[in-house]
Protein backbone atom coordinates (compact mmCIF):
# COMPACT_ATOMS: atom_id res chain seq x y z
CA UNK A 1 0.00 0.00 0.00
CA UNK A 2 1.16 3.55 -0.91
CA UNK A 3 0.58 6.80 0.58
CA UNK A 4 1.10 8.66 -2.94
CA UNK A 5 -1.62 11.79 -3.74
CA UNK A 6 -3.96 11.21 -6.38
CA UNK A 7 -3.27 13.57 -9.11
CA UNK A 8 -6.10 15.40 -10.60
CA UNK A 9 -5.95 16.89 -13.87
CA UNK A 10 -6.98 19.67 -15.23
CA UNK A 11 -9.85 19.65 -17.82
CA UNK A 12 -9.51 23.21 -19.27
CA UNK A 13 -7.70 26.18 -18.45
CA UNK A 14 -10.32 28.33 -18.29
CA UNK A 15 -8.33 31.43 -17.53
CA UNK A 16 -6.07 30.46 -21.03
CA UNK A 17 -8.75 29.22 -23.26
CA UNK A 18 -11.65 31.95 -22.03
CA UNK A 19 -9.89 34.90 -20.75
CA UNK A 20 -12.87 37.58 -21.32
CA UNK A 21 -15.09 34.93 -19.11
CA UNK A 22 -12.44 34.61 -16.50
CA UNK A 23 -12.01 38.45 -16.19
CA UNK A 24 -15.70 38.59 -15.95
CA UNK A 25 -16.06 36.40 -13.04
CA UNK A 26 -13.20 38.08 -11.39
CA UNK A 27 -15.25 41.43 -11.92
CA UNK A 28 -18.48 39.95 -10.05
CA UNK A 29 -16.30 39.02 -7.57
CA UNK A 30 -15.02 42.21 -6.94
CA UNK A 31 -18.30 43.86 -7.14
CA UNK A 32 -19.35 41.21 -4.61
CA UNK A 33 -16.80 42.16 -2.44
CA UNK A 34 -17.34 46.15 -2.59
CA UNK A 35 -21.13 45.10 -1.66
CA UNK A 36 -19.79 43.01 1.23
CA UNK A 37 -17.61 45.67 2.22
CA UNK A 38 -20.52 47.98 2.07
CA UNK A 39 -22.23 46.91 4.43
CA UNK A 40 -19.19 45.60 6.51
CA UNK A 41 -20.43 42.09 6.48
CA UNK A 42 -18.24 39.91 8.94
CA UNK A 43 -15.38 38.99 7.11
CA UNK A 44 -15.22 35.40 9.13
CA UNK A 45 -18.82 34.45 7.94
CA UNK A 46 -18.12 35.59 4.35
CA UNK A 47 -15.10 32.83 4.42
CA UNK A 48 -17.90 30.25 5.76
CA UNK A 49 -20.30 30.87 3.60
CA UNK A 50 -17.91 30.56 0.44
CA UNK A 51 -17.00 27.63 2.41
CA UNK A 52 -20.57 25.74 2.93
CA UNK A 53 -20.99 26.87 -0.76
CA UNK A 54 -17.80 24.83 -1.87
CA UNK A 55 -18.62 21.72 0.22
CA UNK A 56 -21.78 21.54 -1.19
CA UNK A 57 -20.95 22.02 -4.43
CA UNK A 58 -17.98 19.17 -4.17
CA UNK A 59 -15.25 22.05 -5.26
CA UNK A 60 -12.16 20.94 -3.87
CA UNK A 61 -10.06 23.76 -4.59
CA UNK A 62 -12.22 26.16 -3.20
CA UNK A 63 -12.74 24.26 0.39
CA UNK A 64 -8.98 23.76 0.81
CA UNK A 65 -9.18 27.85 0.00
CA UNK A 66 -11.74 28.96 2.00
CA UNK A 67 -11.21 27.26 5.10
CA UNK A 68 -7.97 28.54 4.92
CA UNK A 69 -9.26 31.80 4.43
CA UNK A 70 -11.35 31.41 7.35
CA UNK A 71 -8.60 31.14 9.41
CA UNK A 72 -6.84 34.17 8.38
CA UNK A 73 -9.75 35.71 8.61
CA UNK A 74 -9.91 34.99 13.08
CA UNK A 75 -12.53 32.37 12.80
CA UNK A 76 -11.08 29.22 14.61
CA UNK A 77 -10.08 26.19 13.52
CA UNK A 78 -13.18 24.11 15.53
CA UNK A 79 -15.60 26.28 13.60
CA UNK A 80 -14.04 26.04 10.40
CA UNK A 81 -14.14 22.26 11.28
CA UNK A 82 -17.74 22.37 12.23
CA UNK A 83 -19.32 24.05 8.99
CA UNK A 84 -20.23 20.84 7.05
CA UNK A 85 -22.17 19.65 10.41
CA UNK A 86 -23.40 23.34 11.36
CA UNK A 87 -26.98 22.23 12.19
CA UNK A 88 -25.50 19.83 14.78
CA UNK A 89 -22.85 22.19 16.16
CA UNK A 90 -23.17 24.82 19.39
CA UNK A 91 -20.73 27.26 17.79
CA UNK A 92 -22.74 29.28 15.40
CA UNK A 93 -25.24 32.52 16.09
CA UNK A 94 -28.29 33.09 14.58
CA UNK A 95 -26.94 35.16 11.56
CA UNK A 96 -24.37 32.11 11.15
CA UNK A 97 -27.34 29.54 10.68
CA UNK A 98 -29.64 32.02 8.75
CA UNK A 99 -26.58 32.62 6.53
CA UNK A 100 -26.21 28.54 5.89
CA UNK A 101 -29.29 27.89 5.56
CA UNK A 102 -29.58 30.76 2.61
CA UNK A 103 -26.74 29.95 1.15
CA UNK A 104 -27.76 25.96 1.19
CA UNK A 105 -31.04 26.67 -0.26
CA UNK A 106 -29.57 29.03 -2.73
CA UNK A 107 -26.88 26.71 -3.91
CA UNK A 108 -29.46 23.76 -4.43
CA UNK A 109 -32.42 26.70 -5.71
CA UNK A 110 -33.21 23.54 -8.31
CA UNK A 111 -34.27 21.13 -5.48
CA UNK A 112 -35.60 23.60 -2.87
CA UNK A 113 -36.74 26.96 -5.43
CA UNK A 114 -35.20 29.18 -2.01
CA UNK A 115 -38.51 28.86 0.18
CA UNK A 116 -40.46 31.59 2.18
CA UNK A 117 -39.37 29.56 5.30
CA UNK A 118 -35.25 30.04 4.68
CA UNK A 119 -35.75 33.83 2.98
CA UNK A 120 -37.76 34.72 5.88
CA UNK A 121 -35.08 33.48 8.81
CA UNK A 122 -32.45 35.07 6.96
CA UNK A 123 -34.22 38.63 6.63
CA UNK A 124 -34.96 38.20 10.78
CA UNK A 125 -31.36 38.57 11.01
CA UNK A 126 -29.93 40.55 8.27
CA UNK A 127 -31.14 44.16 7.02
CA UNK A 128 -31.99 44.40 2.97
CA UNK A 129 -28.48 45.67 2.24
CA UNK A 130 -26.94 43.06 3.88
CA UNK A 131 -29.18 40.20 2.36
CA UNK A 132 -28.41 41.94 -0.87
CA UNK A 133 -24.55 41.53 -0.46
CA UNK A 134 -24.87 37.89 0.87
CA UNK A 135 -27.53 36.77 -1.81
CA UNK A 136 -24.44 38.51 -4.28
CA UNK A 137 -21.95 36.21 -2.11
CA UNK A 138 -23.53 33.11 -2.26
CA UNK A 139 -24.41 33.09 -6.23
CA UNK A 140 -20.54 34.28 -7.31
CA UNK A 141 -19.23 31.48 -5.15
CA UNK A 142 -21.36 29.72 -6.67
CA UNK A 143 -20.28 30.48 -10.20
CA UNK A 144 -16.57 30.21 -8.60
CA UNK A 145 -17.62 26.44 -7.97
CA UNK A 146 -19.11 25.65 -11.13
CA UNK A 147 -16.41 26.20 -13.09
CA UNK A 148 -13.56 24.85 -10.60
CA UNK A 149 -15.98 21.65 -10.39
CA UNK A 150 -16.30 21.14 -14.18
CA UNK A 151 -13.01 22.33 -15.54
CA UNK A 152 -10.55 21.69 -12.67
CA UNK A 153 -9.11 24.46 -13.75
CA UNK A 154 -7.50 25.13 -10.18
CA UNK A 155 -6.25 22.28 -8.63
CA UNK A 156 -5.80 22.11 -5.25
Amino acid sequence: MTDATVSIPVRLDIDAIAPHFSRALAHLDNAMVRELDAVDFDRRLRELVRLRASQLNGCSYCVELHSADALKAGDTAQRVNAVAVWRESPLFTARDRAAFTLTESITRASETHVPDADWDAAAAVFSPEELGALVSLIVTINAWNAVGVSTHAWVG
